[in-house]
């Protein structure tokens, strides 16, 4: 078995000082970045299981390409407007 002294010198301490910051960040950090992701400002879907926010971003993008014209697109967003509130 190997004597040791428990003098780390200067190094040593500097070295164990560092990982100590480096560790308890990282677990802040996993901490932090896990009650994001599981948090209610993050989901996506409202009560009813629709996204319609970004169907109808989806559909005025389809509409200023020139994909569809003004009757579909009014036509489709009064369906999807009518389906949030039902």
């Amino acid at each position: 078995m190997m004597y040791w002294d428990g003098n780390m010198g200067v190094w040593g301490y500097i070295l164990m000082g560092v990982s100590f910051v480096l560790f308890w960040g990282a677990v802040i950090t996993a901490i932090i970045l896990f009650s994001r992701s599981m948090g209610a400002g993050n989901r996506r879907y409202d009560a009813g299981g629709h996204d319609t926010g970004i169907a109808e971003h989806l559909l005025a993008e389809r509409f200023a390409r020139g994909e569809i014209d003004e009757s579909e697109y009014t036509a489709r967003l009064t369906v999807l407007r009518r389906g949030r509130r039902a």
